[in-house]
């Protein structure tokens, strides 16, 4: 590709001017892939959890409970920081080590399944029908074996499902773990998680609360969508960070990231079929039925 169309195209990321001028459907396919945009309320949090990871040891580590609601990036968030900083490796002295465990909290509060879920990530045999003493026995072994220095627990809000005695039970569960191991302990989930913080204050006063607040329409919601056009593999831009095409994909996404990455990517794979190959407002319109509906996602009606 020559030097004027790479200015021509200066709108794309780097990675794209390969696949710009592939097939139609490669380039609808691999907006499938997943991608990680930054935004600056996720640069904080990043900041924060790789500063968690380095923490020294101590027996009251800081933990923390990350908040938002459900589609708004936070698994999305934490799986990147995983990848960033949480890759296992084998050390000089041939010992495995998994610097981060993330394990999906139990459908509902539940000692034993709570041990299950991280057992699960360390895809070693155990036994489902062990006492729970035994589970957590064998886990704490692995995880002091594994050199693990951060225990990350999505979901959190699943825990609301049971007992207020079961939810203190899995709490406590928690607790003793980031005691033992003295390791910080981070929580994902939905604002409804931070019930699950107040069955005990002394859980309470372990976390600090993060929130992933939706978005306002605003500068910073403009640059995200500069953000998500540079990785859309369409041959024209689209200028979604102007003022009218921002205001109908703020209203129609509601602020939040999921709703919108999914509205641009149907809006993307209509231009590139179209074979208008931008983003254009008639485009929007077309697509807006990826509007949620009473928190129900309707594909046609």
């Amino acid at each position: 590709m020559n030097t004027t169309n790479h200015t021509e195209r200066s709108y794309l990321h780097p990675d794209l001017l390969a696949v710009i001028d592939m097939p139609a459907q490669d380039r609808i396919r691999m907006m499938d892939s997943p991608r990680w945009i930054g935004y600056s309320r996720a640069t904080e949090v990043m900041d924060f959890l790789q500063g968690l990871l380095i923490k020294p040891q101590r027996p009251r580590m800081p933990n923390l409970l990350l908040i938002g609601d459900s589609n708004n990036g936070k698994t999305t968030l934490i799986r990147h920081f995983v990848e960033v900083c949480g890759e296992g490796y084998v050390d000089e002295n041939s010992e495995p080590v998994k610097p981060i465990i993330l394990a999906e909290a139990p459908p509902t509060a539940d000692e034993k399944a709570l041990y299950i879920s991280i057992l699960e990530r360390f895809w070693t045999p155990y036994r489902a029908t062990d006492p729970v003493t035994k589970l957590r026995f064998q886990l704490i072994h692995l995880m002091r074996a594994c050199h693990v220095r951060m225990l990350i627990i999505d979901e959190l809000h699943s825990l609301l499902a049971g007992t207020a005695q079961k939810q203190r039970e899995v709490m406590n569960a928690l607790k003793n773990l980031c005691n033992e191991l003295c390791i910080p302990i981070v929580g994902v989930g939905t604002s409804e998680a931070v019930r699950v913080l107040h069955t005990d204050p002394q859980h309470a006063s372990r976390f600090e609360v993060a929130r992933l607040p939706s978005w306002n329409l605003d500068k910073e919601f403009q640059r995200l969508l500069a953000s998500f056009e540079r990785i859309l593999p369409l041959q024209q831009p689209s200028k979604l960070h102007s003022p009218e095409l921002a205001m109908r994909l703020h209203a129609i996404s509601e602020g939040n990231i999921g709703n919108l990455h999914r509205l641009l990517i149907e809006c993307a794979t209509e231009a590139i079929n179209s074979g208008e190959e931008r983003i254009t407002l008639p485009i929007i319109e077309k697509n807006k039925w990826v509007q949620p509906t009473r928190g129900i996602r309707e594909l046609f009606g």
